[in-house]
């Protein structure tokens, strides 16, 4: 175990050569500035986020591990056509992990650092796949009494993201929503979020079996894309719960037109009269994730008044300001056991977080498989 001045931290490089390269690094720990703390990190998920920066665009069928089992190295090949996305980053060595949880063990001279000494606080501002992360007091959220790192490790991306779904929803004046991807954990996030506050949701699985996690937890409208009656099924439901917005976690291929396309015609299925231009009702897809990473494709059956865009937390947190992200955050850490519980298949060190058969399950982003590091348990 580290004594705290030093830890290992998870860094993921791209090289111009097209290779990418993921280590562990022995780095110094900041000392803490007035207003900053030291946390010894407990607990940090990898989210659909962070495989983004983790893995890139490399082809990870093509990992090889070589170092120590202390200090393993994985290498992959980044395809020649995606070398051009990763333009940005090219041998840059960046630590990896946007949110985490751990303990206090080091605080700066501010009342604010002081009052977090000793306490389990749950964090954002990436780098958490390290043993030890020094940040701002604010960037800090004490967790409840009795509440431990793992349970609070996942406070910020999805439960903020599901949150800033509902609350984009009523902003622009809809009343009702559409969800794909829909059982992931995010998914039935906004599952009890919407059952919680009587918000319309459709939800868009690619499987019976996803349907399935849905309905345990409640959900009313699950629809299944890989049936033949789909695009019917997904009429229905929009007619009985009058969803005009939608979250598409998918963005490639047709999905993002057939939602609009079933949105106009349940519109137009209850319009007291007929426009050559389309229904009057504003129809909007928000892209906010890329599993499918081809084309959007919009065949146009939906009118006029729709709109097609990219969501993503960040810029939807800067817009709405400090006092309704502290409501947002207060609801999070309120309902932290409950809405907004997460569920991991596993817990895993940073040496095993790069063990191939481990990166294999985690890099799928499956449903239902969701890792969690801890930092500083011993392989």
């Amino acid at each position: 175990m580290s004594d705290g001045k030093t830890g290992l931290q998870l860094r993921s490089l791209i090289k111009k050569s097209g290779e990418l390269e993921i280590l562990l690094l022995d780095v110094p720990t900041p000392e803490p500035a007035d207003d900053e703390v030291v946390v010894r990190i407990e607990a940090a998920p990898i989210n659909p986020s962070d495989l983004g920066l983790l893995v890139g665009a490399a082809d990870m069928s093509t990992a090889k591990a070589s170092g120590t089992k202390e200090a393993p190295v994985i290498t992959a090949k980044v395809p020649d056509g995606a070398m051009r996305a990763m333009g940005a980053r090219l041998d840059q060595s960046l630590p990896v992990g946007n949110e985490g949880a751990g303990v206090v063990i080091k605080t700066g001279s501010s009342d604010a650092a002081k009052a977090l000494m000793g306490k389990t606080v749950a964090m954002i501002g990436g780098a958490m796949y390290a043993q030890y992360r020094t940040l701002k007091a604010r960037d800090c959220q004490p967790l409840p009494e009795g509440t431990t790192a793992a349970e609070g490790a996942s406070w910020f991306v999805n439960p903020l993201t599901a949150l800033g779904m509902t609350e984009t929803m009523r902003r622009e004046g809809h009343k009702a929503l559409v969800h794909t991807a829909a059982a992931s954990n995010l998914g039935q996030m906004l599952n009890k979020i919407c059952i919680k506050d009587g918000i319309g949701l459709v939800n868009i699985v690619r499987s019976k079996e996803q349907a399935e996690i849905l309905k345990k937890i409640g959900a009313k409208h699950v629809v299944d894309s890989s049936v033949p009656d789909f695009l019917d099924d997904l009429t229905a439901a929009l007619v009985e719960t009058g969803a005009t917005i939608a979250f598409d976690a998918i963005g490639g291929g047709k999905l993002a037109g057939d939602i609009l396309n079933c949105m106009e015609i349940a519109i137009n299925k209850t319009a007291k009269e007929y426009s050559r231009y389309g229904s009057s009702v504003h129809k909007q897809v928000y892209v906010y994730g890329a599993l499918d990473i081809r084309p959007i494709e919009l065949p146009r059956g939906f009118g006029m008044a729709w709109g097609v865009g990219g969501w993503l937390l960040t810029p939807f947190l800067q817009k709405i300001g400090p006092a309704d992200i502290g409501r947002l955050r207060q609801r999070v850490v309120s309902e932290l056991k409950t809405t907004f519980a997460s569920h991991y298949t596993k817990v895993v060190s940073l040496q095993e977080a790069l063990d191939p058969a481990n990166i294999a399950v985690y890099a799928k982003r499956a449903t239902g498989e969701k890792f969690l590091i801890n930092p500083n348990k011993s392989s």
